[in-house]
C-alpha cells in the first residue's frame, strides 16, 4: 500500500508581499494547526508557514484577511489545515 502526501510550500515575507518558497516540512491533509505552527516559534525552532508576527496574524484574523480560528476547548484555539492551504494558494503557493 502506497500513501502519498502533499508537500506544502512555505510563504516568506519580502519587502512588499509574501513570497512562497519550497517546503520546509509537510502539512497534513486534514486537521488543525496551532498559532505557533502557523507563525513560527523561536523558542522551539518551529519555522513559520506564514511569516508574520503573532499580533499581525491575530489582527488579520479579526479583519478577515486570514481564516477564522476554531475553538477546540475553552483555552485551545486552532486553524483548519484546509483553510491554511487555501490561504497559501491565495498568496501564490501550491498547497
Amino acid at each position: 500500500m502506497t500513501t502519498t502526501s502533499k508537500v506544502t510550500p512555505i510563504a516568506v515575507k519580502t519587502s512588499t508581499a509574501l513570497k512562497v518558497t519550497p517546503p520546509l516540512y509537510q502539512l497534513p491533509e486534514t486537521g488543525f494547526l496551532r498559532l505557533a505552527q502557523i507563525v513560527g516559534d523561536k523558542k522551539t525552532n518551529t519555522p513559520p508557514i506564514i511569516p508574520v508576527c503573532r499580533s499581525s496574524w491575530l489582527n488579520g484574523v479579526k479583519s478577515g484577511k486570514y481564516p477564522a480560528a476554531v475553538k477546540l476547548s475553552e483555552r485551545t484555539t486552532a486553524w483548519r489545515v484546509e483553510d491554511i492551504r487555501a490561504l497559501i494558494d491565495s498568496l501564490g503557493g501550491a498547497a
